[in-house]
């Protein structure tokens, strides 16, 4: 009975953790599939993405849980029509902006005003153009680390983005922007940080 426990221990040790670090590993890379809400599979894998700088994509929020993938990042792919590159941060006054243009963001669980959110480029785009100040709040500030670089692929420009920054560049770029209690914008060991 021992001898059959420790050959059973030792087969799971040599096959069995093996397999285990393959499968987190692949989860980790972003090989696992999601199901979209039409039933189709989102194909691209996670963290291959770039921000506005070149640099690797920032985390952003994951309380709520953001981004067209619903991964934290506001990576896109071919199956985001929409392109939800923008990491900004909500206000009541685009929240409003939004809704009058027939999407109402208040509807989904969670979201309100001061969250971070993976936002619709041409939506942040139009809001932009309807500001009547760069103070105006009816756009949502940017957090350029966690800002995919496509959205400069569809209609903004890095100077419309720079000029609605939540805080300068941070020197090496990337990292995580998820924090949960409210920060001074700044840099530390190269990570990009940002005030709720």
């Amino acid at each position: 009975m021992q001898q059959s426990l420790l050959t059973a221990i030792k087969s799971f040790f040599i096959f069995g953790v093996p397999i285990l670090i393959s499968i987190f590993a692949a989860y980790e890379l972003g090989y696992f599939q999601r199901t979209l809400s039409d039933g189709s599979m989102a194909t691209k894998p996670s963290n291959h993405n770039l921000n506005v700088f070149r640099k690797p994509l920032a985390l952003f929020s994951q309380s709520p849980m953001t981004g067209f993938y619903r991964d934290g990042y506001c990576r896109t792919g071919p199956e985001d029509g929409g392109n939800h590159a923008v990491a900004g941060l909500l206000t009541k006054e685009f929240l409003d902006f939004s809704a009058s243009r027939g999407n109402n963001l208040r509807s989904v669980p969670g979201l309100k005003e001061g969250c971070k959110w993976c936002l619709c480029t041409a939506r942040w785009k139009e809001a932009m153009e309807a500001a009547k100040t760069n103070e105006d709040p009816v756009v949502p500030k940017v957090f350029l680390h966690a800002t995919d670089e496509s959205a400069l692929n569809n209609g903004v420009t890095m100077d419309a983005l720079k000029k609605f920054a939540a805080e300068p560049e941070a020197p090496g770029g990337g990292g995580s922007l998820e924090k949960n209690a409210p920060i001074t914008p700044g840099t530390k060991q190269g990570i990009a940080k940002e005030t709720h």
